[in-house]
């Protein structure tokens, strides 16, 4: 996410590092490489001038204080500015209302549907509703019996009527049904086009009308651009939205629509897509934004992500066992489990602080853990639960029964037991027990 732009703003900041003093001079290089690597990552001129006048401002306006370095004070005035460009303040979303209207419009291609099932998942799983999709895209049956697929994936009824060719007719259908069995939440999926035509600015114009939605949620592909802001302007002269989805940013998108949508239409940034699964879904916070594209990760994030997933039961379950000298492969496995639930490997080291620039380079997929898996599937129960009874002979099975090389299952064995060591040491220590262990490489 961001990685030239980040390393590009990095590379401009590092014209402070080590000096003195902040002076004319070396401020007016450092903003003059801030102001490259924002049109470098599509923001427009107008709007990179306007930030980079208020940085140099600020800059120049501060007596930096003996125990800061002037190129410390500079991160910290860039990272300021740019919460403030993409909003300062998380915005919630609005889900009160019996049952909550929430309207999803934008292009086609933009990942509406796709982003109309991501919302069901959140709030089923995250806010606890009882939530409904509705297909409303009556131009594309593939659009309809897509989002039947996503619903049924994530456990949420989708309401669809085939052959009406009267979208606002599918939806007050949609919420009349959802009274009647108590739902709290109804998404209406819409029709997109490949561009901003009279036909489908009118027809979701109509919709918002007559539903009178409680949020209605513009969804933008952040790797359009530039483009996306002007799509967005249009939009929201015409329907008046109350928040936008930015979607595919972990692609190679350049970011400058992430960094000025908001500034541009006077609307927030709600929630963001960062994946293909049901559950790739964040809510936007702009100061976690700029410390990410500062590469000062963000920690806050990961911590939740860790909690939601946390099991404390199971958690209580394997201290006890590691006081026993009983933690096994089982739970070895479990514990990769509840890493894996909580996002892609690359999105994850991109939240350690410093981590992003050291793994630019490196590709890092969502198969990091599968020679683990892979080994210790090979393993009878017995051996998952009683891990000192791996000899030579064991060893060599397991090995050829999961097509890895007998090294490699030595390697496991040897990281298990580091882990578990390490473990105890810190349990016993502290009486708290960490979650993660190590990835297999």
């Amino acid at each position: 996410m961001f990685e030239n732009l980040s390393s590009k703003i990095e590379k401009a900041l590092h014209t402070l590092r080590g000096k003195g003093t902040i002076t004319d001079i070396n401020v007016a290089e450092t903003v003059k490489e801030v102001r490259k690597a924002l049109l470098d990552a599509d923001v427009s001129y107008p709007i990179a001038k306007e930030f980079t006048d208020k940085v140099k401002a600020e800059a120049l306006g501060h007596n930096v204080i003996q125990s800061v370095e002037p190129g410390q004070m500079m991160v910290k005035i860039v990272k300021d500015e740019l919460t403030k460009l993409m909003g300062s303040e998380t915005a919630d979303i609005n889900i009160k209302g019996s049952p909550a209207v929430v309207l999803i419009a934008g292009l086609q291609g933009s990942g509406k549907t796709t982003f109309s099932a991501k919302l069901a998942n959140y709030l089923k799983t995250k806010k606890a509703k009882n939530v409904m999709l509705v297909a409303g895209d009556v131009y594309r049956p593939a659009a309809i019996n897509q989002l039947q697929v996503l619903g049924e994936q994530i456990g949420v009824p989708v309401f669809a009527q085939m052959g009406v060719t009267d979208p606002v007719k599918i939806a007050e259908d949609a919420i009349r049904e959802s009274r009647l069995k108590g739902v709290n939440v109804v998404i209406v999926d819409t029709a997109g086009r490949l561009a901003v035509d009279e036909e489908m600015m009118s027809e979701i114009a109509a919709l918002k009308k007559a539903l009178q939605p409680q949020e209605t949620l513009f969804v933008v592909d952040s790797m359009t651009g530039q483009d996306a802001v002007n799509t967005a302007k249009a939009f929201n002269e015409r329907i008046d939205y109350d928040g936008v989805v930015l979607t595919k940013l972990d692609g190679d998108a350049r970011g400058g629509a992430a960094l000025t949508i908001r500034y541009s239409v006077k609307k927030p940034i709600k929630f963001i897509g960062i994946g293909e699964k049901m559950d790739a879904l964040d809510v936007f916070h702009p100061d976690r934004m700029a410390n990410r594209i500062l590469g000062m990760g963000d920690v806050v994030s990961l911590v939740e992500r860790a909690q939601e997933q946390y099991d404390e039961e199971e958690a209580r379950k394997i201290q006890k066992r590691l006081v026993k000298n009983e933690y096994n492969y089982e739970d070895f496995l479990a514990q990769i489990g509840q890493i894996k639930k909580m996002g892609n490997m690359k999105d994850l080291i991109g939240m350690i602080p410093g981590m992003s620039k050291l793994t630019k380079d490196v590709e890092i997929n969502d198969d990091a853990f599968m020679p683990i898996e892979t080994i210790i599937g090979s393993m009878t129960p017995y051996e998952r639960r009683n891990p000192s009874c791996l000899n030579g002979s064991r060893k060599q099975r397991i090995a050829a029964g999961s097509g890895r090389s007998i090294q490699e299952v030595n390697r496991l064995i040897k990281q298990f037991e580091d882990t578990r060591k390490m473990m105890k040491m810190v349990s016993n220590g502290k009486g708290k027990m960490p979650m993660m262990p190590k990835r297999h490489r």
